[in-house]
C-alpha cells in the first residue's frame, strides 16, 4: 500500500498542518491520494481535544485552540517532533486498539533505537519513562477516525522547554510530570524523523 512520506524542515503552522490532513482525509476517501506519514515542527501552541476540561488550563490567559481529535491538552513548540498520518483503516484493520498499539509499539521502538526504555499505559494514553525513580510522559498520542480514515498523530518531546507544561495539567494527568530526550540521555537526536518514519511503515505492516 503507497504512503506519502512527508518531511519538513521549517515549523509548519498548526491550522495549516491540520487543512492538510482534512484534505487528504477526504481526498483518500475518494481514492484520489494515497496515504501519508509527515514529520513537522510546529511553532508554540496549545491543543485540547475533545474530551479536555477547562479547570485542566491552570493558567487562564492560555491560549488554547480546540481541535477534533481525541485527548485533552498539550503543549507543541520547539524542540519537539510531530509525525502526522493518515491512514485509511478501510484497507487494513478497522481496529482502533490495534492502531493505537502500533503507534505506541512504534515510539518504543524509536526510543529504543537511542537505548532509551519506554513503555505504555493501559490507564492513560502516551508514552513514559522512568527517570531519576520517576514516571513521566515523554510522547504524546491524539488521534481521530472518520469513515475508518485515522489521522492527526503524535508527538516526541526531544529538548523542548517544559516549562511550558506548568500552564496546563497535561493530558489531563496530574500526577505525573513531562519530560524530554534530552533530559533522559544527553545525545544526537537529528535522525528521529527517519527511525519514526521506518519503525511506523514497519508497525503498519504487521
Amino acid at each position: 500500500m503507497k504512503i506519502e512520506i512527508k518531511k519538513s524542515i521549517k515549523p509548519v503552522d498548526y491550522s495549516d498542518a491540520i487543512d492538510f490532513l482534512e484534505k487528504r482525509k477526504r481526498d483518500i476517501l475518494q481514492n484520489k491520494e494515497s496515504e501519508l506519514i509527515w514529520v513537522l515542527e510546529h511553532n508554540e501552541i496549545y491543543t485540547a481535544g475533545t474530551s479536555f476540561r477547562e479547570s485542566e488550563i491552570l493558567d487562564k490567559s492560555t491560549n488554547i485552540v480546540k481541535t477534533n481529535r481525541g485527548g485533552k491538552i498539550t503543549y507543541h513548540g520547539p524542540g519537539q517532533i510531530i509525525c502526522y498520518f493518515v491512514i485509511d483503516l478501510n484497507k487494513r484493520k478497522k481496529d482502533i486498539r490495534n492502531l493505537i498499539r502500533i503507534l505506541e509499539n512504534t515510539i518504543i521502538d524509536t526510543l529504543s533505537d537511542y537505548k532509551i526504555k519506554s513503555f505504555n499505559d493501559v490507564n492513560n494514553i502516551g508514552i513514559w519513562v522512568k527517570h531519576n525513580n520517576k514516571i513521566k510522559k515523554i510522547a504524546a498520542i491524539g488521534v481521530r477516525v472518520s469513515k475508518w480514515i485515522a489521522y492527526h498523530g503524535f508527538s516526541i518531546n526531544i529538548d523542548n522547554d517544559l516549562e511550558k507544561y506548568n500552564k496546563i495539567i497535561p493530558c489531563g494527568i496530574n500526577d505525573k510530570g513531562v519530560s524530554n530526550l534530552k533530559h533522559i540521555k544527553d545525545q544526537n537526536y537529528k535522525l528521529l524523523g527517519d527511525k519514526i518514519i521506518k519503525n511506523l511503515i514497519k508497525n503498519l505492516k504487521i
